[in-house]
């Protein structure tokens, strides 16, 4: 084990700039006052931990400092005795330590408890067997002392002292087992009770055994190490589980949630049995309402999903639906996103009346509440569970669609738009909820805001009104929301109208009207004193059409044709057809009319033009083959869309119910567990061991076992082999965390002092604390490691050199400069998946843009795109359909999320340049768009350097 991984107990401050002092000096010091000899411990305890041995120190310390009763003075020399080199080059014990044990055994019979306390625990560091010998009655005394600090740390230096040096103390697990049944402290019981776990597990159970039925009146923390005992022992010999899963029901129902959270665990590694299964879910529902910490309920939120993905557990848990939209309370909106994402999973026929009419009243719940930042992306995401539940269960739309629908009015268009999506495909679907849609459609109509929205409403009115009173009715609509027409003339009219008694009013100040807009100033005096009325005063249709947006108008003539022609197959008399074709000319007409003034803002483009003039010259023929177009085509390639998008979503559920399906070959053996050898049943993992391992960093990733996946793949040399101090790296990236544990090699014959290993960075990381100095020896080595957080997606790098004295030279400080190191930004970007919607919209939103040019030597289209998707880390958006078969171009949307919550997109755009053969390379550009600049170049460059090194 080298150096920087041995155990740390202390952390000392070291301040850089201080002058090591004398030795001399500091034995001066030694002999001077309280606050001299508080002084110059620290700076012997600091100049130790840098390598120096200082030998000549000892008997000054035993002399001069170590009979100081100063409670400072003694905290400082458990330090010092904890690192002091206490033995010969040979690997005896040192002479004088005769004398510091027999003042630590004093210390032990202190009157002070807390000065026998800190002693004890001093001596669960030390690793001299020589040294505890003779302090063993001492240290068995302080098991019966009145204080529980001292009993406490004396059963924690107990037990370290029996597992390193078991001869010491043979009988301890019978020792401590006796003070267990004796002792009430909750603590000291905790840390027996732990012992006895590691040391005799017999003997622990014995206990548990006595008290069993006890175990809810105990301490959390005694409790916490009981469900521990028990997991170990029912791991190992799963024959005891029937004797302790009762206890852990009990531990269920613990005041504390860390023993809920823990109990809840073992219990499902335990048993499988439906009522388990049941109880530990409620337990883990409970804990998530109750605890006020975002960050634990996403982690128990995360348990239940992990449950939800055991086949056998699924049932259970569906029974649960309702308790779990209990969490949708928390305003948090990630928590609700996955509480939503979960009962939507587990929604099955028996349940999803409650879920739809508990959704139902979260929505209206929105509607309510004052507008929070997140309440419309709620809103959005209760609308899309809702279209969900509405698919897959056709019964439940018809209660869905009456409230869905008032969200067509509301101000975020992002979920109105869900709602007009979802109406959609249900009006396309469900052809007896068609009424009912196209009723409640025209009731909303003239509230809607947005013109998007606008814009699909008026289609699904156009394609799905097949009565004669429906079509009248939104010829109505129509006409109420374009407001007196012709529009041009009505507009130049009330413009002319409301003058008049605005110059009456506004007499005074005349001249200030002139100069507002430059081109009209009655007009500009109109609009700067009475903008909000006139404002009020226009209909919906109208507003949009003079802010300049036609695009409504061309929609709004696809759907007047559409209806207009409907009308003439359902309407005999010719006067009626004429009438009302006539109408819907006129419309358009006018329209254009309008396009063509300078009254809207913006005139009309050429592309509406060209669409409402096609319309025009449709209705004026009235063909039956344009009928077919608009009337029957339009609503097939709807249909084509909605099952090839319905295709899709089943196709990755049944990728999903596949992953989770455990799949048993015909001739797979069958392990029956009364009759699995011990060393078999240990190789399932250990819940307990994993979590530690985790939170050392240490996790035991299963491709290890490949040769390529080694560490020796992420080493990185820092300076060559002829430099007079080698160095080389090993970076360890963990999440936020970048971990670099540097090898440095003195390769000169003398010894290098205050070896220092200088680091800086560029880009978004930070060094999180400079590296101490060390003292090198002559050939001799040292690992260094260094922590550097990262805070967002980007390529950084870390450089520096490596500065030292050598020992006995008069010049100055070498200093080796090292190698940059290169940190890869894919060790931080994760596949995702978002909606078209969600990619256009941040498409439009992200400023930074990068445009790559590729440059590849392969030769096929999807072979490349793979190859970007596979280099990148990102996912492709575009359906497989969709890239499937051989144009000579392609179009894909890819998307991929960073470990910071950061996105980005990215647009292939290649083609097969047939005119230079077949063997001809991709051309093309990816672009790139992301939030941050570092994002969208870091991905650049890695496209650019990936595409480069391609080999066929």
């Amino acid at each position: 084990m080298t150096a920087a991984e041995n155990v740390c107990y202390t952390l000392i401050n070291v301040p850089m700039d201080s002058e090591p002092p004398s030795e001399i000096s500091l034995k001066n010091d030694l002999k001077g006052d309280v606050k001299l000899k508080t002084e110059a411990l620290k700076k012997v305890i600091i100049m130790i931990l840098n390598g120096e041995k200082l030998p000549g120190l000892l008997m000054t310390i035993i002399r001069f400092v170590l009979p100081l009763q100063d409670h400072t003075i003694k905290k400082l020399l458990l330090v010092f005795w904890e690192i002091v080199p206490k033995t010969t080059p040979d690997g005896r014990l040192l002479q004088e330590m005769i004398l510091v044990c027999d003042a630590y055994r004093k210390d032990l019979q202190h009157p002070n408890e807390f000065i026998r306390g800190s002693t004890l625990r001093f001596l669960c560091k030390l690793k001299e067997a020589e040294l505890l010998e003779p302090l063993m009655p001492a240290i068995r005394a302080c098991l019966e002392h009145r204080h529980s600090y001292v009993r406490r740390n004396a059963v924690l230096a107990i037990y370290t002292i029996y597992r390193n040096f078991e001869y010491l103390i043979p009988d301890a697990p019978e020792l401590i087992h006796d003070f267990l049944v004796n002792e009430k402290d909750a603590s000291c019981k905790r840390n027996a009770f732990m012992m006895l776990i590691h040391a005799d597990q017999d003997r622990a159970l014995d206990y548990l055994s006595t008290c069993i039925d006890q175990v809810q009146t105990f301490g959390d923390i005694l409790q916490l190490v009981i469900v521990e005992l028990i997991y170990k022992v029912c791991h190992a010999n799963p024959s005891e589980r029937a004797r302790f899963i009762r206890c852990i029901y009990n531990l269920l129902q613990s005041s504390s949630p860390a023993v809920k959270y823990e109990a809840a665990g073992t219990l499902v590694t335990l048993s499988s049995a439906p009522t388990a299964i049941k109880a530990a879910a409620q337990c883990y529902i409970d804990l998530i309402i109750k605890e006020s910490d975002n960050n634990v309920k996403l982690i128990v939120l995360d348990r239940l999903i992990e449950l939800k993905e055991h086949p056998s557990h699924e049932r259970v848990l569906q029974d649960l639906v309702m308790d779990i939209l209990r969490v949708l309370s928390t305003p948090d909106l990630e928590v609700r996103k996955k509480t939503l994402q979960l009962a939507l999973d587990l929604v099955s026929s028996r349940n999803v009346e409650e879920l739809v009419i508990v959704l139902k009243k979260e929505v209206i719940k929105t509607n309510n509440v004052t507008e929070h930042e997140d309440t419309d992306k709620y809103r959005q995401l209760l609308v899309r569970t809702l279209h969900s539940c509405s698919v897959r269960f056709p019964d439940m739309a018809a209660n869905v669609i009456p409230v869905l629908m008032e969200f067509l009015s509301d101000n975020n268009e992002a979920a109105a738009a869900d709602v007009l999506e979802f109406v959609r495909e249900a009006i396309q679907r469900f052809d007896n909820l068609r009424p009912l849609i196209v009723e409640k459609m025209l009731e909303v109509f003239h509230a809607i805001k947005s013109v998007k929205i606008y814009r699909g409403a008026l289609w699904i009115l156009g394609e799905y009104c097949s009565t004669k009173e429906d079509i009248q009715s939104v010829m109505t609509e129509v006409r109420r929301s374009l407001g007196e027409i012709p529009i041009v003339e009505s507009e130049i009219k009330k413009e002319a109208g409301e003058l008049k008694p605005e110059e009456e009013v506004s007499v005074g100040p005349a001249q200030k009207l002139v100069t507002e807009m430059g081109t009209y100033a009655t007009q500009s005096a109109l609009s700067s004193s009475r903008p909000a009325k006139k404002e009020e005063d226009r209909p919906p249709l109208r507003g949009f059409l003079l802010d300049g947006d036609f695009f409504v108008a061309a929609s709004l003539a696809t759907t007047l044709t559409k209806i207009a022609l409907r009308y003439v197959s359902l309407v005999q008399e010719k006067k009626k057809q004429n009438s009302f074709i006539a109408e819907a000319m006129l419309l358009m007409a006018t329209i254009l009319h309008l396009g063509k003034s300078s009254l809207p803002k913006k005139p009309i483009t050429d592309d509406d033009v060209d669409r409402i003039s096609l319309c025009l010259k449709v209705l004026s023929e009235c063909s039956p083959l344009m009928n077919d177009i608009f009337n029957k085509e339009c609503r097939q390639s709807l249909s084509h869309m909605l099952s090839a998008k319905l295709e899709e979503e089943k196709l990755s559920q049944k990728k999903e119910s596949e992953k989770r399906n455990v799949t048993v070959q015909p001739d797979d053996p069958i392990s029956f567990m009364q009759l699995t050898a011990k060393n078999e049943m240990s190789s399932k993992e250990d819940q307990f061991q994993l979590s530690l391992l985790a939170a050392m960093g240490n996790t035991q990733r299963k491709e290890a076992a490949d040769p390529l996946a080694s560490k020796l793949n992420k080493v990185t040399q820092l300076t060559g082999f002829s430099d007079p101090v080698y160095a080389e790296a090993y970076v360890h990236v963990n999440q936020y965390d970048i971990v670099l544990d540097v090898l440095v090699v003195n390769q000169t014959s003398d010894t290098l002092q205050n070896c220092t290993l200088e680091l800086a960075t560029l880009g978004d990381l930070k060094l999180v604390e400079k590296p101490s100095p060390l003292t090198l020896a002559p050939h001799d080595f040292a690992n260094i490691k260094a922590n550097v957080k990262v805070a967002s997606t980007e390529n950084g790098i870390i450089f520096g050199n490596i500065v030292y004295d050598v020992s006995g030279a008069a010049s100055d400080r070498n200093c080796v400069v090292l190698s940059d190191i290169h940190i890869d930004i894919m060790d931080y970007i994760q596949p995702a998946s978002c909606t078209d919607a969600e990619f256009r919209q941040m498409w439009a939103e992200f400023e930074w843009e990068n445009k790559v040019t590729v440059n590849t030597n392969i030769i096929d289209l999807n072979e490349y795109l793979q190859h970007i998707l596979k280099s990148t880390n990102m996912k492709c958006l575009t359906p497989e359909k969709a890239l499937s078969g051989y144009c000579g171009f392609m179009a894909a949307n890819l998307y991929a999320r960073s470990i910071f919550g950061e996105d980005a997109l990215a647009n292939v755009s290649i083609e097969k340049p047939i005119h230079l053969g077949p063997e001809a390379p991709v051309t093309g550009h990816i672009r790139i768009r992301a939030k941050s600049q570092g994002m969208a170049l870091s991905l650049g460059d890695k496209i650019n350097l990936s595409q480069k090194k391609t080999s066929l």
